[in-house]
């Protein structure tokens, strides 16, 4: 077996290996998301109890020290699909959200794929490792089913090493295409605003900067938004 046989073996193993690694490993815990409605007391903030003149001076000053911006209180999700590429379209997004309403939480979060297709791209790797072990010892595991080894077989052992690279890219290219949602839903306070599954297209930064424009209408940055794009 020469060099070049050695590197079509191993190649195609050890990154089947690092798939099926990576697809059992267990999930990394989640981060705990900050509570946005806890505040340290500001400098100079008034306290419970206190006695200060300034107390009851000015409801407005006191008003502004309880938000962080206009778009204090509101959550949008960017729900994207990690496997197709996404992520960029949503960190260009997430940067333009929090530049237009500040004191927004932009959360990102993967948009997986229906179950029948995330059960289907769990059962890849397992073909993929009975097609390649069918292929290194079909001349013992026929036998043992009373079968004869068909012609193809023998065809395709004759080119054991091509065959077992397209197993696996194939494989690859399966579960891929099994994984991906190509969704990019946004949803604003748990309502959906806008989704690329029904529209079939990505929201523009103008589009999306509107749509939660509008959810803020009731706020004065809200009023002011709407006066401005009218």
């Amino acid at each position: 077996m020469d060099r070049v046989q050695l590197l079509l073996l191993g190649l195609p193993i050890l990154l089947f290996c690092s798939d099926v690694v990576t697809l059992f490993a267990p999930q990394p815990p989640a981060t705990p998301k900050p509570d946005r409605h806890q505040h340290q007391p500001a400098t100079g903030a008034v306290q419970p109890g206190d006695s200060s003149p300034d107390a009851d001076a000015d409801p407005a000053s006191a008003q502004e020290l309880q938000v962080d911006g206009p778009g204090f209180g509101t959550t949008v999700e960017l729900k994207f699909c990690a496997s197709c590429s996404y992520r960029g379209n949503a960190m260009t997004m997430k940067s333009m959200l929090d530049t237009s309403f500040p004191g927004i939480h932009v959360v990102l979060e993967n948009y997986p794929p229906p179950f029948p297709k995330r059960a289907l791209s769990k059962i890849v790797p397992v073909i993929q490792v009975g097609a390649i072990g069918t292929l290194m010892a079909g001349d013992q595991i026929f036998p043992r089913f009373g079968m004869v080894p068909p012609p193809w077989y023998y065809s395709l052992r004759a080119n054991r090493f091509g065959t077992m690279a397209s197993i696996w890219l194939f494989g690859n290219f399966a579960q891929s295409l099994l994984q991906s949602s190509g969704a990019f839903e946004v949803y604003c306070n748990g309502q959906l605003v806008f989704s690329k599954l029904s529209e079939q297209r990505f929201p523009s930064e103008f589009e999306l900067r509107e749509l939660i424009g509008n959810r803020l209408s009731d706020s004065q940055f809200g009023k002011d938004l709407e006066k401005v794009w009218s």
